[in-house]
């Protein structure tokens, strides 16, 4: 079996992503690691040479700025590195540049694609989310949070990444309708670490990630609405948080030990804006289920 890593960044120095960390995680597992690395105003491409593997190639690439609205953008370049797999792989392993997996769910997600290699109804594999916020000893435990998505698919060139590159669709090469992912759960977590960085970087992510869903005057009226402050919005956008009771990554360790900001928030408080979240909010506490999620997959 053969497995091809991908992902696509930029400016990730910048805006602090753990893209290191990210694909370092994965490379015991794959065969090769295809990086689609955007034009960036900072040493991004180095950050990825700095990985020094003989797993990794670089594909360069010029984000359109046409493509922004609704995140389009991220769907494009999530397919040039698609595109870019070697062709003798089976499954192609996706992860942002903000996720990492933990070393301890490696063998299980080896296993799995094993498992289903051979299996052409599998178009993909289903993995459960933690998604830190703030700090990295809280995670998000509202239905603001996606529970579950694709992060491996078939080696499928009618496959393609789906709206702002959160998940995956089937194109009918004929017609060129759509359709979900038939796919299997995976025993495994991805860690979403996107919503934890020092203060001042993030404050430049919120004033800046938007523009790649919003127009100019849409935008505007955006970055008019923001605080002063990352720490004042995170707070204010909160709904619900956990304390996070589990282990990080190895490779994240470096990152989890030089926290040096305040972030706190009392896990008791809960904001829900809607009655129906509160009561769905409180099924799931009590049932381990989440009602009427939306799935952006089909579960065989």
């Amino acid at each position: 079996m053969q497995v091809s890593g991908f992902t696509f960044v930029r400016n990730a120095v910048k805006f602090g992503y753990p893209v290191v960390e990210s694909i370092r995680s994965i490379l015991p597992i794959v065969d090769e690691f295809v990086v689609c690395v955007g034009n960036s105003e900072d040493e991004t491409e180095a950050l990825i040479r700095s990985i020094d593997s003989p797993k990794i190639r670089i594909v360069p690439s010029v984000w359109d700025e046409a493509l922004r609205e609704g995140g389009k953008v991220l769907a494009v370049e999530t397919d040039k590195a698609f595109a870019a797999i070697s062709p003798q792989s089976d499954w192609a392993f996706y992860l942002q540049a903000d996720e990492v997996v933990h070393e301890q769910y490696l063998d299980a997600i080896r296993q799995t694609m094993e498992r289903y290699r051979d299996d052409p109804k599998v178009e993909g594999l289903l993995f459960r989310y933690e998604h830190f916020f703030g700090s990295y000893r809280f995670v998000g435990d509202s239905r603001r949070w996606y529970s579950r998505e694709i992060r491996v698919v078939r080696n499928d060139k009618n496959i393609h990444s789906f709206k702002d590159a959160q998940g995956f669709r089937v194109v009918d090469p004929a017609t060129g309708a759509l359709r979900k992912l038939k796919v299997k759960p995976v025993d495994a977590f991805i860690y979403h670490y996107g919503w934890v960085k020092d203060p001042r970087e993030h404050e430049k992510k919120l004033r800046y990630f938007p523009s790649l869903w919003r127009n100019d005057k849409d935008m505007a009226t955006w970055t008019q609405a923001l605080p002063t402050g990352a720490d004042e919005y995170l707070h204010k956008d909160i709904d619900s948080l956990a304390h996070f009771r589990g282990t990080h990554p190895a490779v994240m360790e470096n990152r989890v030990s030089a926290e040096d900001w305040v972030f706190d928030f009392d896990t008791r408080q809960k904001k829900f804006k809607k009655t129906k979240d509160r009561i769905l909010y409180w099924l799931e506490q009590k049932t381990g289920k989440r009602l009427f999620e939306y799935r952006n997959y089909d579960l065989l």
